[in-house]
């Protein structure tokens, strides 16, 4: 039986897959995934594939900041895609993309849009403001 995809059931989906982030279950959160999962990722020139990529960056997200924290401002559903504009803020505890932990409050936004087939999320386009967070725990942001 193919499950009806409707506005409400894919918000609901984008909803749980970004709790399971927040909590730091992703097992939970890959099991939302496709298994053929396409991940469009800023400055990669060809997509990535597989629930393991979506593992090994939210992995590395949270690695950086174990208290990330996920509001999602505006949140909307267009046939097989979902639309939201999310606001992530956390504590700088951990090394990320080389930078060892300054303890920084950082807050940073990202618009992203995933692609649904039947109930599971079948490829994400992010674009968050990368430069603002490497910006907020460089060691020359004057903090």
């Amino acid at each position: 039986m193919t499950m009806t995809m409707t506005p409400e059931r894919n918000l609901a989906l984008i909803h749980t897959a970004y709790q399971t982030v927040q909590s730091g279950d992703l097992d939970a959160g890959a099991e939302l995934l496709t298994e053929n999962f396409i991940a469009n990722v800023p400055g990669m020139p060809d997509p990535l594939h597989g629930r393991e990529v979506w593992k090994l960056g939210t992995r590395a997200m949270l690695a950086g900041f174990p208290d990330l924290q996920i509001q999602v401002e505006d949140m909307f559903s267009v046939g097989d895609k979902v639309a939201v504009r999310v606001h992530f803020r956390g504590t700088h505890q951990g090394t990320f993309q080389g930078i060892e932990a300054t303890r920084r409050p950082v807050s940073f936004r990202s618009i992203e849009i995933y692609r649904m087939e039947g109930d599971k999320i079948a490829e994400e386009w992010v674009a968050p403001d990368m430069m603002s967070l490497m910006q907020q725990i460089s060691a020359d942001s004057g903090h």
